[in-house]
């Protein structure tokens, strides 16, 4: 009778069994990542702020993994290049990318029809990080203050230019931020990188320039450019004399240039879960946190859903300001 009722039972035993190992296989695969090694790819050129946190956040991953971490730079069609791939490969968390807030910006200003959807196509690791921009400008410029600036605005319209990354860039937004919540008049000029809008506001063409801490510091100290405020909510702790725009008299001001990592939507939660501890875990360790924190870097770490929040707010805030300042895009 035993023998009849386990031949019986068999069948069920059996489905039970694999029902078992598939719903432990999620778990056992987050255990095993990776097991190979991983893509990160940066939107950008080699040798800018961005790749450089990712290859620092990445050196760090390979060691506590065990296995290669690959930086790949994909540039091109302001990152939709790189973020199209990711968004088609496999969902398995060996494909990894870093984006910045210049894509939300591009979301919010873009309004052709994109390769991609930043929302849609995309599963939040986090945020790596948060940087304030400075604004400067050139001595001949006469403002030391945002008061003074505006009020030299507001005296002769259309008269201060300032420079950006490219026409929707989150140096262009920053600008068009300050202008509307003024109520002036700025005249923006759009380069193809921030880097040459820098070398003309050192040159005189341009009157100013939203600009990072690390790049702009060197220009300040020989009294080439003047710094009027920061664009962070609160003053820079290695740069306290420096004002922010909020506290300046733009009640609400805030802009901060940020890097985060994105997967493919659909990697499964305990490898999605394993990325985001090994990034979390290099960011704090005490090396990164204060080289960051030198640059004028704010390293986070925060949680898939936190950034998740950060994207859809950050969305909504350029869409108001593109509307408020009328910007037109391609």
């Amino acid at each position: 009778m035993n023998a009849l009722l386990l031949k019986g039972l068999r069948p069920w035993l059996l489905a039970f069994a694999g029902m078992v190992g598939a719903m432990s296989c999620p778990v056992a695969a987050s255990q095993d990542f990776p097991s190979r090694p991983v893509r990160f790819m940066v939107p950008l050129a080699p040798g800018g702020g961005a790749d450089i946190t990712v290859r620092a956040v990445a050196q760090r991953l390979s060691a506590a993994w065990g296995q290669s971490v690959v930086v790949d730079n994909r540039s091109g069609g302001t990152g939709a290049i790189a973020l199209e791939t990711v968004a088609r490969s496999q969902p398995d968390g060996y494909t990894i990318i870093m984006i910045s807030g210049t894509h939300t910006a591009r979301r919010a200003t873009y309004r052709g029809r994109l390769p991609y959807d930043l929302v849609r196509d995309f599963a939040p690791v986090t945020q790596m990080t948060r940087q304030s921009y400075v604004l400067v400008l050139h001595p001949s410029v006469a403002a030391k203050s945002i008061a003074e600036l505006i009020a030299l605005a507001r005296s002769k319209p259309g008269s201060l230019t300032y420079g950006s990354a490219g026409q929707g860039s989150l140096q262009h937004l920053s600008g068009a931020l300050l202008a509307t919540s003024a109520g002036v008049n700025l005249l923006h000029v759009a380069y193809k990188g921030g880097g040459p809008a820098l070398a003309d506001v050192l040159a005189g063409q341009i009157s100013m320039v939203f600009a990072t801490p690390l790049e702009s510091l060197p220009h300040i100290k020989n009294g080439r450019l003047r710094p009027v405020a920061v664009t962070s909510p609160q003053r820079l702790p290695t740069m306290p004399d420096w004002p922010t725009i909020a506290e300046s008299g733009i009640a609400g001001y805030e802009v901060t240039n940020w890097y985060g990592v994105l997967a493919p939507v659909a990697v499964r939660r305990p490898i999605l879960d394993r990325l985001n501890r090994s990034i979390v875990d290099a960011l704090r360790t005490p090396e990164l946190t204060e080289r960051f924190q030198r640059d004028g870097v704010e390293p986070l770490g925060s949680s898939p859903a936190e950034f998740q929040k950060h994207i859809h707010d950050e969305i909504a805030k350029w869409e108001r300001v593109v509307k408020a300042a009328g910007i037109q895009t391609d």
